[in-house]
């Protein structure tokens, strides 16, 4: 009766240590890690066919300057609206 009752408890506590380790998050394979190497494939232009050198670089380099659009303009806004006060 003690050994089943022992038994029993290991395999809960087994599927409880199994369910803990499929939920938790390592950072290798955590959401901001997957988000990271979605950025850096973007902007490396990895959806562009391998095969076209030309498009491959100007994703990248419309990429870069969007970027740089992006960060003038939200430090124009920063400077104009919150900077001042």
């Amino acid at each position: 009766m003690a050994n089943a009752r022992n038994n029993d408890d290991k395999r809960e506590a087994q599927r409880i240590l199994d369910r803990i380790e499929r939920e938790s998050e390592t950072f290798g394979t955590s959401s901001m890690a997957r988000t990271a190497g979605k950025v850096r494939d973007h902007f490396m232009g990895k959806d562009a066919p391998a095969d076209d050198r030309v498009e491959v670089l100007g994703k990248r380099i419309a990429r870069v300057l969007a970027l740089i659009a992006v960060i003038a303009l939200a430090t124009s806004l920063y400077v104009k609206y919150i900077a001042p006060q």
